[in-house]
């Protein structure tokens, strides 16, 4: 049956949509109901997945097939090399922690600090901690399972510009 739906040139690309969209849900959820504030890296790799998600809708709408198949795979793979390269990134420095925090200040430092009116650009792009580990699951951190997705993503793409049969 699995077969079946991924033989669809639409359905492999809007199921990738739903999967970054959930992820991108757990996350807001992770940070407005347990109060885990992202950090830069963070948002970044939010940015990242909010790019996967959007092409993946597109292309899910477009259900192109040959090479428009491949460009929508192309730019996925740019999408997750960008994101899991900051997962990489903040996965290093959480493993290997610098002397000083790389990632800027608190978010109750920079409403003190700093008029609303400069402070929302700094929270917007995020106030935690790129070395908390705070949740984990099966021993990862948020940052090494949005390095697994990534991969996941970036394995997905190359399957798109590496299958040789045109999907319909």
């Amino acid at each position: 049956m699995l077969t079946q739906i991924l033989r669809h040139p639409r359905a492999p690309f809007l199921l990738l949509f739903l999967t970054c969209a959930g992820l991108l849900g757990f996350g807001l959820y992770l940070q407005y109901v347990k109060g885990q504030e992202p950090c830069p890296m963070c948002i970044m790799q939010r940015y990242a997945f909010v790019s996967v998600a959007l092409i993946g809708l597109v292309a899910g709408l477009h259900g192109a097939v040959g090479a428009g198949r491949r460009v929508y795979g192309g730019l996925l793979l740019l999408a997750a090399l960008i994101g899991g390269g900051v997962a990489v990134r903040q996965s290093w420095i959480q493993i290997y922690p610098p002397d000083v925090s790389e990632c800027g200040p608190g978010l109750e430092y920079m409403l003190d600090s700093f008029p609303l009116a400069d402070a929302l650009p700094m929270i917007f792009r995020g106030a935690g901690d790129c070395t908390d580990r705070a949740w984990t699951f099966l021993g990862l951190s948020i940052a090494n399972w949005s390095l697994v997705s990534f991969t996941a993503v970036a394995l997905f793409a190359l399957w798109i510009l590496f299958s040789g049969r045109t999907r319909r």
